[in-house]
C-alpha cells in the first residue's frame, strides 16, 4: 500500500485538484480513496493506476455535484484555489510541463462533471481515448464528442491547440514595476482593449463582486483598491511569485500573503487577470 502511495499520490493529487478546483478538496480525496483501497480485494489492483484514477474521479464526480449547489450560493466571483510550486515532495506540490494553466482551470468550470474528466484526462493527463472509455465507461466515440464539447464551451480551438495562455515572467515583471510606479500609460499599453478582471474575496474581504469589463474600469480598479492593498508602511509589496506552475503577482502585509494575482494573454496583451484573495483559498500559498 505504501509503495503504491508513494508512485502514484502526485498523479491522483493532480486529477483531483484539476477535477475540484479545491487544494484541500483534492488532498482529502486522496487520502480517502487510499483509506478504501485497504477493502479492495488485491485481484481487482491488476492495473492499479487506471483503478486508482477511477476511484478518484468517481469520488470527485460526487464532489462536483455538491460542489455546484455551495457556488450557487457563493457570494460575488468564485476562482479556483491558487497552488504554489515548491520544491518539497508533498501533495501540496504538482510539478509538471504539462500542468494546466489557472486560465484552463477557471474555464473548466463551463463544463459538466463529465466534460471535465474527460478534458483533464486527455489534456491534463495524455490519456488515450480508449482508456477513458474504460476509465469512465463509455464508448470512445463518446468521449471523443464530450472532449469536442468540452473545448467548444471553453471557447478552445482543439485544431490549433489555443489554450489561455500564461504570461511570461518579464511581462508579469513590467507589469508589476508600472503598478509601482503608478505609470497609468505603461499599464494601459499592456492591457488587451477586451480585457476582463474576476476577483475573488468570497465574502470575507473586500474584492470586486461580479466582473471588471474594459480596459479602462480595469486600470480604475488596478490603481485604486488592487495597489492601495499591496501598500505597508508606504512601501508597495507586489512581487512574483510561482503559482500553478506560471509566474504569479503576490501581495504581502505584515502578516503574510493576503492576494495572489494569475495574469494570462492573448497576442502578448494581457487579456485575464484573477484576483484571488478569499483567505480560505490562500492557506496553501508558500512563497
Amino acid at each position: 500500500m505504501q509503495e503504491l502511495y508513494e508512485k502514484y499520490k502526485r498523479l491522483l493529487f493532480k486529477l483531483a485538484y484539476q477535477l475540484t478546483g479545491s487544494v484541500s478538496d483534492a488532498e482529502d480525496v486522496v487520502h480517502d480513496v487510499f483509506l478504501k483501497l485497504y477493502d479492495v480485494p488485491p485481484e481487482k489492483l491488476g492495473e492499479p493506476k487506471a483503478y486508482l484514477c477511477k476511484m478518484v474521479t468517481n469520488r470527485c464526480r460526487d464532489l462536483q455535484k455538491t460542489a455546484r449547489k455551495k457556488r450557487e450560493q457563493y457570494f460575488g466571483e468564485w476562482l479556483p484555489e491558487p497552488l504554489s510550486n515548491s520544491e518539497e515532495d508533498s501533495m501540496d506540490s504538482v510539478i509538471r510541463d504539462d500542468e494546466l494553466s489557472y486560465g484552463v482551470l477557471v474555464l473548466l468550470e463551463k463544463l459538466s462533471p463529465t466534460e471535465r474528466v474527460v478534458f483533464v484526462l486527455r489534456e491534463a493527463l495524455g490519456f488515450e481515448y480508449h482508456e477513458i472509455a474504460e476509465l469512465i465507461e463509455k464508448s470512445e466515440v463518446n468521449c471523443r464528442k464530450l472532449f469536442s464539447r468540452a473545448n467548444s464551451k471553453m471557447g478552445i480551438n482543439s485544431e490549433e491547440e489555443v489554450h489561455p495562455e500564461a504570461a511570461s515572467q518579464d511581462l508579469v515583471h513590467d507589469f508589476i514595476i508600472a503598478l509601482k510606479q503608478g505609470n497609468l500609460n505603461q499599464v494601459l499599453s499592456m492591457l488587451n482593449q477586451n480585457v476582463v478582471l474576476v476577483a475573488d474575496g468570497g465574502g470575507k474581504v473586500s474584492a470586486a463582486v461580479k466582473p471588471i469589463l474594459a480596459r479602462d474600469r480595469v486600470v480604475r480598479f488596478l490603481f485604486g483598491g488592487f495597489r492601495k492593498a499591496s501598500m505597508v508602511d508606504g512601501i508597495s509589496h507586489i512581487e512574483i511569485g510561482k503559482i500553478n506552475g506560471q509566474p504569479a503577482l503576490i501581495l504581502r502585509s505584515n502578516e503574510g500573503i493576503h492576494t495572489v494575482g494569475m495574469i494570462h494573454v492573448e497576442n502578448n496583451m494581457i487579456r485575464n487577470i484573477y484576483i484571488i484573495r478569499n483567505p480560505d483559498k490562500l492557506k496553501h500559498v508558500e512563497i
